[in-house]
């Protein structure tokens, strides 16, 4: 009886600690998260560019991120300058982000991603290289 009853308060404490956003259970390191290019090099012109995101303690790939910065310029060639617009698309598979671009030049090009990650604190922030072929 007085076992049952240390479990029920247990359970409890452990609810009311969800319910105030405490978890009492240790989250993984923002560093265990990375996006990766699937493909790296890309035909000039118009493009989509898709990048997965993956829990690198387990390989799986990682769904519902909050991806709200982005940027996309040519500082591997020396021309940080050298920009070019991106913007999301809807993904067809979970843990795979996608954006329309238009590469207006061959040469190397930098991705860079700022992410929230539900459940996780702090914020992943990725530079990815791709390279623009002729």
């Amino acid at each position: 009886m007085i076992l049952a009853t240390l479990g029920k308060a247990r359970l409890f404490a452990l609810v009311a600690l969800a319910a105030l956003g405490v978890a009492p259970f240790a989250r993984a390191n923002i560093n265990d998260y990375e996006f990766t290019l699937i493909e790296k090099e890309i035909k000039k012109g118009d493009a989509i560019v898709s990048v997965r995101l993956i829990h690198k303690p387990d390989g799986k790939l990682v769904p519902d991120a909050v991806i709200f910065a982005t940027r996309l310029d040519m500082a591997p060639d020396a021309m940080e300058m050298m920009t070019t617009d991106i913007e999301p698309l809807p993904s067809t598979e979970r843990g795979v982000y996608r954006f329309k671009t238009v590469l207006t030049m061959a040469g190397r090009w930098r991705l860079s991603l700022a992410a929230k990650l539900q459940g996780e604190n702090g914020t992943l922030e990725s530079k990815l290289m791709l390279k623009a072929l002729p």
